[in-house]
């Protein structure tokens, strides 16, 4: 049985240390997004966008932006063999998840990463 996916409430924007100022600036002064209150445990400057969060992370080594979206599903177990028997690309070492997080790391056809993760909010 196919596993249930929709969109989760995550974008993540993964910036080189060269354009990440212009570009905090660009959502924050020039677009005028509200911004979220940082955490303790998360600095990174979050911003709504719509009905979903706008994650700007600093990351060295790259040489342009990158876009990484949240999936949710119902079946973390169905969803990976369901994604492996579509050809779709694994990549869980592109970026470490917390111990115990029942989520994995994607590519689609076109390179995009996708965090697929569990949700009880879909049944």
């Amino acid at each position: 049985m196919k596993p249930q996916f929709r969109a989760g409430n995550n974008i993540a924007m993964k910036i080189p240390p060269h354009e990440y100022q212009q570009t905090l600036r660009f959502y924050r002064d020039v677009i005028g997004l509200k911004p979220l209150p940082v955490t303790e445990e998360d600095a990174t400057p979050r911003f709504e966008f719509g009905d979903k969060i706008l994650w700007l992370d600093k990351i060295s080594g790259l040489s342009q932006a990158e876009i990484w979206l949240e999936i949710l599903t119902d079946d973390m177990d169905n969803a990976a063999r369901f994604l492996s028997d579509s050809g779709v690309v694994r990549c869980d070492e592109i970026e470490p998840l917390p111990d115990g997080f029942k989520g994995f790391w994607v590519a689609n056809p076109g390179n995009i990463i996708h965090l697929i993760c569990e949700s009880d909010k879909l049944n």
